[in-house]
């Protein structure tokens, strides 16, 4: 005969009418909740679809906060496509162990990082799993790295409404909220609605939206030019009735510091786009002198 009872991991199994969680079940929720309570801030980075820059938004906002001065932790949950090792120079980067917990990959004194991408053994391995397999590894990317204490904590989610963010934002029940990234064109912003609305289902706050690729500033006769229109964004976030934290212009040293893995807000910044990385956190700076 099988055994049927539910509550198997349970001390009363024998007795348990089924209606308790498990033992196990009750410690991992114990260790998630003991993990979060060290993060002060966590926030999610979502984006309707996909080529707007989101990896690239939540890697600058991560740095341009631990240049602020704050202990912060960059969670990439895209399982199958991860580029926040890339963006970073940590590609051939092992995760470790302390003997309890799975050790994050650190930069400086101030960022920690933790990236599926950590554990694939080449550029052309692909991860192809289901959902439960996805709830279970981020789980563990939270509750079961030694993130330590944070003042934020970034997770970059790939793009629409599927399963990792709807399990980041299960998980992290106490999330500050979400930054959206958009570009300015009707086809992104059509999908950021629906981001929205993601978020409002959820009880998700919505911080604010960034528009990305927002014109393009030549280097040379400082001419600005709407390559991508520009403005969508903004007027998007407004009749959203969600807040507006910025534009970021086109840049080609952009796209040239992600494929060489140096952070864009730190070697060059100098430049508008940098400048308008630094407004962007504003808001989330002033969570913490909240």
């Amino acid at each position: 005969m099988s055994d049927t009872n539910p509550c198997k991991g349970c001390e009363k199994k024998d007795t348990c009418d089924g209606s308790c969680e498990s033992l196990e079940q009750m410690l991992e929720q114990m260790a998630l909740a003991e993990q979060l309570a060290k993060i002060r801030h966590k926030i999610l980075v979502l984006s309707g679809k996909g080529g707007v820059g989101k990896s690239t938004v939540a890697a600058n906002l991560a740095v341009s906060l631990s240049l602020a001065g704050k202990k912060v932790g960059l969670l990439d949950v895209d399982i199958h496509g991860p580029s926040i090792p890339k963006l970073l120079k940590l590609e051939g980067e092992k995760l470790l162990s302390d003997g309890e917990k799975i050790l994050p990959v650190s930069i400086g004194n101030n960022l920690k990082v933790m990236s599926v991408g950590f554990m694939l053994g080449g550029e052309s391995d692909a991860v192809i799993w289901r959902g439960p397999m996805k709830y279970s590894l981020i789980k563990q990317f939270i509750s079961q790295v030694e993130w330590g204490d944070l003042d934020y904590l970034i997770v970059d989610s790939p793009p629409g409404t599927g399963d990792e963010p709807l399990t980041v934002a299960q998980l992290i029940e106490d999330a500050d909220g979400a930054v959206l990234v958009t570009t300015p064109q009707d086809l992104s912003t059509a999908d950021v609605r629906r981001s929205i609305g993601f978020c409002r289902k959820l009880g998700l706050p919505v911080l604010g939206v960034i528009e990305n690729m927002s014109g393009f500033v030549c280097p040379h006769c400082g001419k600005h030019t709407d390559i991508f229109k520009s403005g969508g964004g903004e007027k998007m976030a407004e009749e959203m009735g969600v807040p507006f934290l910025g534009r970021i212009p086109i840049d080609p040293t952009i796209a040239e510091s992600g494929d060489s893995g140096r952070p864009y807000v730190y070697h060059f910044a100098n430049t508008e786009a940098a400048k308008a990385f630094e407004e962007a956190i504003e808001p989330l700076l002033a969570l913490t002198r909240r």
